[in-house]
């Protein structure tokens, strides 16, 4: 590839300049990507190979970007282990026989990722031999899938999945064992097929104490990065809501640490600690500001982040459908300009 500064930046090597990707970067801001979807639903783009690379590619190209993220969703493998699911518009993911008991857990099933997601293998094929940039394969973390296989679709309050924890901790450590096994066996199919790096998004572990994300998820997350530390990729990890977790987040294995936009990055820099990378942290409303307003404020991230052993510029979630295409692009630009100058 031509652009390897995002996998330094993730190794805490020295770079050019600050690297930049976005999450949610190929989506609904996009009016080329609006047009396909009038053709397809989200999960129909992610079974078909050409379409899905690219909307993966896209935001490459119109922004220039430092990595792409392979346009999917994290419940793609939860189909696949027996969990029929339905993506609603304006709701997300809904499934109608939600786990309950450990019956229900134990009706999950191994996956062929040749066989059962075969079309994830053949888009990433197309996305190695066409960018010019990394690929980020990504997977939801356990508890966050779990959330949605317990709730039967979001949550606010995550309420049956934590009576789970509590009440019948039998059932959800079967639980977390199955998408232990699941999530392993995901990412390396991802990276086998060509994926240069992996996320593993936790979007609801927030939601969670310190005392119960110790007790109840961290101990799973730990044996998935166990379980995928013989990929020679780098691993992030990233939450939302979750400053008061973080100093346990280095515990994972993850290389590299995503922040949201709650913590200032120099704080967060100083709770994960000098021996992984930071990702982040634009609050994503920040993107409907005044171009003045997003400047300083990404200026701010570059000049905290700099003060850190490896640094890539992101958002705290993922971009808003409101956002322009040139504000990305040109905040873009800004930071490989600002980034080179403040190294």
């Amino acid at each position: 590839m031509k652009n390897d500064r995002f996998l330094r930046a993730c190794r805490q090597e020295k770079t050019d300049t600050v690297p930049v990707w976005y999450m949610r970067q190929a989506g609904r801001y996009q009016p080329e990507y609006r047009e396909i979807r009038k053709k397809y639903s989200l999960i129909e783009i992610t079974t078909i190979p050409d379409v899905c690379a690219e909307v993966t590619m896209l935001p490459v190209q119109q922004l220039g970007v430092d990595a792409a993220i392979l346009f999917s969703d994290i419940m793609v493998p939860v189909g696949a282990i027996g969990l029929p699911f339905e993506i609603k518009s304006g709701v997300g993911p809904v499934i109608e026989t939600p786990i309950r008991t450990l019956d229900d857990v134990n009706r999950l099933h191994d996956f062929d990722m040749e066989q059962d997601l075969g079309y994830v293998v053949e888009t990433i094929q197309i996305l190695n031999r066409e960018l010019d940039v990394p690929l980020i394969g990504f997977s939801g973390a356990p508890f966050t899938l779990a959330s949605y296989m317990v709730e039967g679709g979001p949550s606010r309050n995550h309420l049956k999945t934590k009576a789970m924890m509590y009440r019948a901790p039998e059932v959800w450590e079967a639980l977390m064992a199955r998408l232990e096994k699941t999530i392993v066996h995901y990412l390396e199919g991802q990276v086998k097929a060509g994926a240069q790096a992996l996320q593993i998004f936790d979007s609801w572990v927030g939601t969670l104490s310190p005392l119960d994300y110790k007790r109840y998820v961290l101990p799973a997350v730990k044996r998935i990065f166990a379980g995928i530390q013989h990929l020679d990729v780098p691993k992030i990890y990233f939450g939302v809501g979750t400053g008061e977790l973080l100093t346990q987040f280095p515990e994972t294995g993850a290389d590299v640490i995503g922040i949201d936009w709650r913590v200032p990055l120099s704080e967060a820099g100083k709770r994960v600690g000098d021996n992984v990378a930071i990702q982040g942290n634009l609050d994503p409303a920040v993107l409907l500001a005044p171009w003045p307003e997003i400047e300083q404020r990404a200026k701010t991230i570059i000049d905290q982040g700099k003060q850190h052993p490896g640094h890539i510029f992101n958002l705290g979630h993922g971009v808003f459908p409101d956002v322009e295409v040139d504000t990305l692009r040109r905040l873009t630009e800004f930071i490989h300009e600002y980034g080179r100058t403040s190294l």
